[in-house]
């Protein structure tokens, strides 16, 4: 079997780099956009590892098979994306994909009509114990879904960008965890959705850069969810970077992860179930990729399922998708 053969461009974001090191299905063939210096020692020195210099002479390389995007910046990465697609090269993208939905929308019409395969780094709530979570809510053990809630923090530094172009911005690259959560474990979309923003507690007083954000939500069944989104975790007397929680309450019960997936528990309306103990390993995104590519399987849920928070962010953001007053 053919090895996929990688390219990985720009370094802001949670580039690939250990998935591909070791990796008998993908080979990192080069990279642009950073220094190879930043890779490990082993990636470093593989034969005919690649200095391509440009995202151009990546593309103009006929043998490379997909490109890894973490653009310099975001609000250039959907231009990107669509270059490397109209070139012919699958493309693998960091969140947010895209910052506004027309270009998300030329980004997938640009993949189909290449005849190529785009995905985001999307996998967040399939990491255990989301993924058991989901199981168990989309099996109907805690009954009908009615209201969740989702948190995603972080740390603030000083270096956090305050321009949103150059990282997407507190609701979109950091908000769309907290609403994949949501939408990926329960199976449920967000129909309609306000947001809120605010700077209170970034020292610089021009900066972009949002100390927290919060979404409402309507799901599809009509039920109600909310996320919040901030830079407050304290994470070094916290003892985690991320800070997460999510909350599923159905007419059944409810299943919950807290404190960083500290605390797990399900209850049901006739007995308090414990911990959850998944029997599965998480699903690894960029595996998953490869499946489809090398026709050993996919994704579990479908293209239009797995973009539909980058797509809630955006409106959100944008306010075009208002809930009733």
């Amino acid at each position: 079997m053919k090895s996929i053969q990688v390219g990985l461009y720009g370094a802001n974001g949670h580039q690939v780099w250990r998935n591909v090191e070791g990796n008998a299905r993908a080979v990192c063939r080069g990279v642009a956009g950073f220094s190879r210096e930043r890779l490990s020692p082993a990636l470093q020195k593989a034969d005919g590892l690649r200095d391509y210099g440009t995202l151009e002479a990546m593309l103009a390389d006929p043998g490379l098979d997909l490109v890894s995007l973490c653009s310099p910046r975001r609000d250039g990465q959907a231009r990107d994306a669509i270059r490397c697609l109209e070139a012919g090269k699958h493309v693998y993208a960091e969140k947010p994909c895209a910052l506004n939905e027309a270009d998300l929308d030329a980004i997938l019409a640009t993949a189909a009509r290449r005849g190529v395969k785009f995905h985001e780094m999307a996998g967040s709530a399939f990491d255990q114990p989301y993924r058991e979570m989901g199981r168990l809510v989309r099996s109907g053990a805690i009954g009908t879904v009615v209201q969740v809630w989702a948190q995603k923090s972080y740390p603030w530094y000083p270096t956090r960008p305050q321009d949103e172009g150059l990282d997407g911005g507190l609701l979109m690259q950091v908000g769309v965890h907290a609403v994949r959560f949501i939408e990926h474990v329960t199976g449920l979309q967000a129909v309609e959705v306000s947001a809120r923003e605010t700077r209170l507690g970034n020292p610089v007083s021009t900066g972009e850069c949002r100390r927290a954000a919060q979404l409402t939500m309507r799901l599809s069944n009509g039920g109600l969810a909310s996320a919040i989104a901030n830079y407050l975790n304290p994470h070094e007397s916290f003892g985690s970077w991320g800070n997460e929680h999510l909350r599923v309450f159905g007419t059944g019960g409810f299943v919950e992860s807290t404190d960083a997936h500290a605390r797990t528990r399900l209850v049901l309306n006739e007995r308090d179930c414990g911990a959850l103990a998944p029997a599965e390993p998480s699903l690894d995104w960029f595996e998953c990729f490869l499946d489809e590519l090398t026709g050993a399987g996919g994704f579990p849920i479908p293209l239009e399922e797995e973009l539909h928070p980058a797509r809630v962010v955006i409106r959100a953001k944008a306010g075009v998708m208002k809930a009733d007053p």
